[in-house]
């Protein structure tokens, strides 16, 4: 993989098939292009009250326009979505090689606010291979967490991931971790974010690409619509003293001192 697309988009609410057509489209009009990465619940938009009617199941039509435009182009797709399972749905991320082959489902194991009431947590994280990289993803908040991005990158992760529909309000947040995730584990890392509003929230952009040191790139400007390829970054600190995943380890003892 060499280049990633970055597709900070604004979903049209409630309405999986016409942005599963807009993802097919994006990706048509970069045919050749290794990964092409959309926001979470880019599918069917975010909207809590109406999950359950925007919820598309994996052997989906939605599911299948999104595979075949994977395969029509050669490339990689990862996507967030509201999963339809048997018996409850999850906040979940797609990860489907250029192949047209789903190799991978992520199901976000930190609900934030209200999510609990409607998602089913993930109980695993996930590596999924892309292309030639081993890339841990991630959603949403799951970015906040150092554990989990240290977690994957303990796992061989060499490329982060992160789908995100992040609200304006929250913006500084994800500012910091998508840069902290990266220099965490010095590892390079893809941050997408949606723009527009939904449901009252605005959303709040700042889709990026970060490298092993925390330093960004290249990034999306405004909160306008905006889709730009990129050379995936690879890493530039893999041995000696500054290794931060090799020369720590995954859990640390604590002496607690009264």
């Amino acid at each position: 993989m060499k280049e990633v697309l970055l597709a900070q988009l604004s979903p049209v609410p409630g309405d999986p098939a016409v942005n599963a057509a807009t993802v097919a489209a994006t990706i048509g009009q970069h045919s050749g292009v290794g990964l092409a990465v959309f926001p979470d619940a880019f599918l069917g938009g975010y909207d809590l009250g109406r999950a359950e009617q925007t919820a598309v199941a994996l052997d989906g039509p939605e599911i299948a326009v999104v595979r075949g435009a994977a395969k029509g182009a050669n490339t990689a797709v990862i996507i967030g979505f509201s999963e339809l399972r048997q018996d409850s749905i999850s906040s979940s991320l797609l990860a489907v090689d250029g192949d047209g082959a789903i190799v991978g489902v992520h199901r976000r194991t930190m609900l934030w606010g209200e999510e609990a009431d409607v998602f089913e947590e993930g109980d695993s994280l996930t590596i999924v291979n892309l292309m030639g990289r081993r890339v841990g993803l991630m959603l949403c908040c799951e970015v906040e967490f150092p554990e989990i991005s240290r977690s994957l990158a303990i796992a061989g992760a060499d490329l982060l991931v992160t789908a995100s529909a992040n609200a304006a309000a929250h913006y500084d947040d994800h500012d910091l971790a998508s840069r902290a995730r990266a220099l965490d584990n010095r590892l390079p890392h893809i941050y997408v974010n949606r723009v527009g509003s939904e449901s009252g929230a605005q959303f709040a952009g700042g889709t990026r690409v970060v490298d092993d040191q925390g330093r960004i790139v290249a990034g999306a400007v405004g909160l306008e619509e905006e889709i730009f390829v990129i050379e995936v970054p690879d890493r530039s600190v893999r041995d000696g003293s500054t290794d931060y995943v090799r020369n720590l380890p995954g859990v640390m003892n604590v002496a607690v001192l009264s």
